[in-house]
């Protein structure tokens, strides 16, 4: 049995402009694989190659595989689609097989633009394509394919999905096979060392409006600490790494977790040979102020904060408890504590106006923060955020879904104006950091990770590749009138798709009356999410800073336990 699993070949100038990012999803499938005896597994990075469709072709012509399987993200949907297109076109016998998050939520979309693809795995993959696998190399594909739980496929002229699969329950038994990448191709550039993105924590306790993960995940489960320090001290032996991102949303919801983590990594002497980032919440951050400086000596050295608005009002609308206060403060112990800090401000909400955008300015001034990222507010199409909009979004084109590309249209000004003003910002801070700050910040390691940061500003500016500034033709100020974003206007909602948001709106407004009864009958305040999984009403406040904190000694919490 020949597996081929591509990366789809897919940029926007957004992380990219750090580094190279190895695609973990390949080690942690591949693995699962290898554990049930599928050995004949090759992976095609035709992102981190930038390979055309011909060379992709030409690949797929000299493997001849049996499978082939890609994911997806969002902006990445209609390159992982062409790519199995291709697998088609090189052998129509191939089975193609999608997944990732978008491809789990919007799949009757996908097998409504893309019926060449087979089959779709529906949520977490490590058990789902090993069962998939299995029915293909016994001969049982594609009669048995309404057996295999976690599918969607087109079954004549109707798209189907199978029942739900369960979440992988034992996550320390994943065993990822990280020898399938090309390790030298993953460089984080501000460093110049080899980067990678294991995984601590799959999921996550909370249900922000604007967010998927604990759609996708369905429950919260952490690994064994030791289990993933020993993962992270293979890959700096085997793989030579020297830096790592956990890939988790928010590492630190367990804090007693975090702490072993830490202290794990300490114990084996790996801070010495490996420096590591994280994104968290403001208020796991005020949480852990006694705690900062541990995690600098376990080897942490820059931290994401989604501070998300300068704004009070944006704070509110993404249900948010932090004040602007907290996120000054968060800022604050950590520059303190050693830790590079970045500061994430979310713009190009509907009531986004030239004020606003200045004010994110004035506060990321007034903060001091090492680094700071303004992100185009993207309503992910599976996301409650997205249908409480409405007519709000009018960009079907998901391929611009990728945080600099402005999807929703400010009601007091245009997106060529908000793509300026958000340019303005970035050329002031980073302006003044590299004059008046990152020269003088020692001479040590701080130092010289802030210059390396601003060297990948510097190379993605002058490659035209930052926030997609050369594909969209902005040159600066002078450029307004003639910035082109290229939207795909023949791209819309399938009809399947259309019916199956009506269906869920309808289950969810038969759902708001049988609470509000219950409550009026002296019911409790829980409410039915997506899976059926009981959640808490306050579990909405979460993800930047709710008032919620998971106890220190849970391991595995349900969405309905916290």
């Amino acid at each position: 049995m020949r597996i081929v699993m591509i990366h789809p070949n897919y940029h926007s100038g957004g992380a990219e402009i750090a580094g190279n990012w190895p695609p973990a999803w390949v080690a942690y499938l591949a693995g699962s694989l290898k554990s049930a005896g599928f050995d004949d597994v090759r992976f095609i990075d035709a992102m981190t190659n930038d390979l055309s469709e011909e060379a992709l072709r030409e690949e797929l012509i000299a493997y001849r595989p049996d499978v082939v399987g890609a994911t997806a993200i969002t902006p990445s949907i209609y390159k992982a689609e062409r790519a199995l297109e291709i697998a088609k076109e090189v052998d129509p016998d191939v089975v193609t097989v999608l997944g990732g998050v978008h491809a789990t939520f919007m799949y009757k979309q996908v097998l409504s633009e893309a019926p060449w693809i087979d089959a779709i795995v529906r949520g977490e993959g490590e058990e789902i394509i090993v069962d998939l696998i299995r029915e293909i190399d016994h001969g049982g594909w594609p009669e048995s394919k309404h057996d295999i739980k976690g599918l969607a496929f087109r079954d004549g002229g109707q798209i189907v999905a199978t029942e739900a699969a369960p979440t992988v329950k034992d996550v320390d038994a994943i065993n990822p096979d990280w020898s399938l990448l090309e390790w030298d191709k993953y460089q984080y550039i501000p460093l110049g060392v080899r980067v990678a993105i294991p995984n601590m924590a799959r999921g996550c306790p909370f249900t922000c409006s604007f967010c998927s993960q604990w759609k996708f995940w369905r429950d919260y489960r952490i690994r064994d600490p030791k289990k993933v320090v020993d993962e992270i001290e293979t890959l700096v032996r085997d793989h030579q790494i020297g830096f790592f991102i956990l890939a988790d949303e928010e590492p630190t919801i367990n804090r007693r977790k975090f702490v072993e983590f830490c202290n794990e990594l300490i114990s084996r002497g790996l801070p010495d040979k490996v420096k590591w980032g994280i994104n968290t919440r403001v208020t796991d951050v005020l949480r852990d102020e006694e705690l900062l400086p541990l995690y600098h000596r376990a080897g942490l050295v820059h931290v994401s904060l989604g501070t998300e608005a300068a704004a009070q009002l944006k704070l509110d609308r993404f249900n948010k408890e932090t004040t602007v206060a907290h996120n000054h403060k968060a800022v604050r112990l950590l520059r303190e504590a050693g830790i590079v800090v970045e500061a994430q401000f979310i713009v190009g909400l509907e009531n986004e106006t030239a004020e606003t955008l200045e004010e994110t300015y004035r506060m990321a001034k007034e903060w001091k923060p090492d680094l700071v990222n303004w992100a185009m507010y993207t309503p992910w199409p599976f996301s409650n955020l997205f249908h409480e909009l409405g007519d709000k979004v009018e960009i079907f084109d998901f391929e611009k879904y990728n945080f600099v590309t402005p999807i929703i249209k400010p009601e007091a000004m245009d997106r060529a104006e908000l793509l300026d003003r958000v340019m303005h910002n970035y050329r002031r801070f980073y302006s003044a950091k590299a004059l008046f700050s990152y020269p003088w910040a020692g001479t040590g390691f701080r130092r010289r990770y802030l210059l390396g940061c601003l060297k990948a500003f510097l190379k993605a500016g002058f490659q035209r590749k930052f926030y997609d500034l050369g594909k969209v033709n902005y040159w600066g100020p002078q450029s307004k009138k003639n910035v082109d974003f290229q939207f795909d206007s023949s791209r819309t909602i399938a009809q399947a798709q259309m019916e199956d948001w009506q269906a869920a709106a309808d289950r969810s407004r038969k759902g708001q009356a049988s609470l509000a009864a219950a409550k009026a009958c002296g019911g409790g305040d829980q409410q039915m999410a997506e899976e059926d999984t009981l959640v808490p009403a306050a579990a909405a406040k979460a993800c930047g800073g709710g008032d919620q904190q998971m106890a220190d000694k849970d391991t595995r919490v349900s969405a309905a336990a916290e």
